[in-house]
């Protein structure tokens, strides 16, 4: 029998396949979620969809299987056929399904954890989640005890409100921080911002969290904020893991949740009135705590993220727990360089639709470039924040493991030693003046990179350091020690009198590179070259069009001209823009 069917890998990159596999999971009361793999098994001569199911790193889902095939056993082979690609991944193998595949999964070595109305959660090895739940057990006190679960995305004045006032009501309370990694701020970042934030709490412990609450296992919609007919479905699986587990493990009684005002965020709403059902029910109190309040609105980390990421981190800095602010000025850095990269087209530069004038990195490379500098330029945030700037030799040190990083990263390629310079001087002097002053104004953060700067020497072997031994000019350290005189006295007004110009970062781009020297064009050609880029940009500038954009980039490609310098600049000056009031 089974010869007459096959199981075949669906692309569901393809709108057609998609579509078919939506269809058919639909006809079986099931929606398509997020997988990285997908298989139907078909006809050997057919393209209907018989069956169907999905991996998600190591969680199998979104299983279906057809009337045809009900009593055929290839629901079983299609299963055992998923298994096998996770097996190849991960030897612990989870499964999202419905409860009527039970004792199929079962006959394949799998243990039910969880269970809703309409779904299971199970999974073929243990060991995980014993050695999770022994983790909590070894932090268990005595006395009464609460639990938050929390994805702090990032820590906000709220949270510490919340965290407050649940220690207030507890001789112990467990803070679990969201493990999964799909949020704006990564998982180690959250977790290092809960305990950087609770420090001071003694009855506060700060505890991993895991695939067993909140995550792309237990609670999939978490993550999509959306209320659909799957949504009580998840909210059930991930607390019945909750009361089972992770409870009596700590011995809590009581579980904290903030209010939820928004009426956008209908989704945490049903999640804190299903707990407050469900909780109960297994001796487990749940107190919902109101939402702290600030100039008449509450305090909200998603209205802080978009204020970020519309660059405008003094407003974020608002709502944010001090210790808070050298994780958003780091991620604010990498924010300014990641739109730098992104602005397109670019002349010369890489960008979203080619590579400039470069054949050694392309627009993946720089990204991962930018992602691997992120944890340093929070790391230079913090040594900043504080009553005293850090010396030279403090900010030197930590640039170098940054650099090596970032050719680890990369591979050796060079994409931004100049940028983690001028931007790494930058953070440090921001992080400083917010620690001592609150708000940031322009004058104080050039000031700041004057003095710092002149802690630093010029360093050699470098293509800025070549350049300026071959030519008269200002190199990226002497642009520091006066303090980016251009770019405080005509990038920055500039950039802010045209920032509803949906082209202001290629009109920012296109004046920097008509004001600078850019050492960078200097190295691969001279001072004609930098002389002619100048004037051709200010005419561009003066005349704008994508078309001349696209028609200069052509050309500096041909001429093999990279105005990198220029771009350093223009995601300074967009996180300076940011920064300062």
């Amino acid at each position: 029998m089974y010869t007459e069917y096959e199981i075949r890998p669906l692309p569901l990159s393809v709108k057609s396949i998609r579509t078919k596999a939506e269809q058919f999971l639909n006809k079986n009361q099931l929606r398509l979620e997020r997988t990285d793999y997908f298989a139907g098994v078909f006809r050997i001569d057919g393209d209907e969809i018989l069956a169907c199911g999905g991996v998600k790193n190591n969680l199998i889902k979104c299983i279906a299987v057809g009337d045809e095939l009900r009593d055929t056993g290839m629901g079983s082979r299609l299963i055992s056929h998923l298994v096998s690609v996770v097996m190849q991944r991960s030897n612990n193998v989870k499964v999202f399904t419905k409860p009527e595949n039970v004792q199929i999964f079962k006959s394949l070595g799998f243990s039910l954890i969880a269970s809703a109305e309409h779904a299971v959660l199970m999974e073929n090895n243990n060991k995980p989640l014993e050695n999770y739940c022994r983790y909590l057990s070894s932090h268990k006190k005595e006395g009464l005890n609460g639990v938050i679960v929390m994805n702090c995305n990032p820590f906000t004045l709220g949270h510490r409100y919340l965290i407050e006032t649940a220690s207030a009501k507890t001789d112990n309370l467990y803070i679990i921080a969201v493990k999964e990694n799909i949020s704006m701020f990564s998982y180690a970042d959250r977790l290092q911002m809960i305990k950087n934030a609770t420090a001071d709490l003694p009855n506060v412990t700060v505890l991993e969290g895991s695939e067993y609450s909140v995550s792309e296992f237990t609670f999939p919609t978490y993550f999509l904020k959306d209320l659909n007919y799957a949504a009580d479905t998840h909210i059930t699986l991930d607390l019945d893991l909750f009361c089972k587990y992770l409870a009596p493990h700590l011995n809590a009684k009581i579980r904290f949740v903030g209010s939820e005002p928004f009426d956008y965020d209908k989704l945490t709403c049903r999640y804190n009135e299903l707990m407050s059902q469900i909780l109960p029910l297994h001796g487990i109190d749940v107190q919902q705590i109101p939402r702290l309040e600030k100039d008449g609105k509450a305090v909200s980390a998603s209205v802080l993220r978009k204020h970020l990421n519309e660059g405008r981190l003094s407003l974020a800095i608002n709502t944010a727990y001090p210790t808070t602010v050298p994780f958003l000025l780091g991620y604010t850095a990498a924010l300014c360089l990641q739109k730098e990269l992104d602005t397109t087209p670019k002349p010369g530069l890489i960008d979203k639709n080619d590579n400039g004038a470069h054949s050694d990195m392309d627009y993946h490379l720089m990204t991962t470039s930018i992602n691997a500098l992120l944890p340093y330029f929070n790391r230079l945030a913090s040594i900043g924040y504080c009553r005293s700037m850090p010396d030279a030799q403090q900010i030197k040190d930590l640039g170098l493991q940054a650099e090596e990083a970032m050719f680890n990263a990369t591979h050796g390629i060079n994409t931004h030693k100049g940028a983690l310079f001028s931007m790494g001087l930058a953070v440090v002097c921001a992080a400083n003046i917010l620690y001592n002053c609150q708000t940031i104004n322009a004058q104080q953060l050039q000031q700041h990179i004057i003095n710092l700067s002149a802690g630093f020497t010029q360093p050699e072997g470098t293509h800025g350091s070549k350049a300026l031994n071959a030519n008269r000019i200002k190199g990226a350290l002497a642009c520091a020690n006066e303090g980016y005189k251009e770019l405080f006295s005509s990038w920055l007004p500039f950039y802010r009198a045209n920032i509803n110009d949906e082209y202001a970062m290629h009109k920012l781009l296109l004046l920097i590179m008509s004001e600078i020297d850019d050492t960078n064009i200097y190295y691969r050609k001279d001072k004609a070259t930098v002389e002619y880029v100048k004037n051709i940009s200010k005419a561009i500038l003066n005349d704008f069009s994508t078309e001349k954009l696209n028609a200069l980039n052509a050309e500096f490609i041909r001429m093999n001209i990279s105005p990198g310098g220029a771009a350093d600049m223009l995601a300074l000056t967009l996180f300076i823009s940011s920064a300062v009031n």
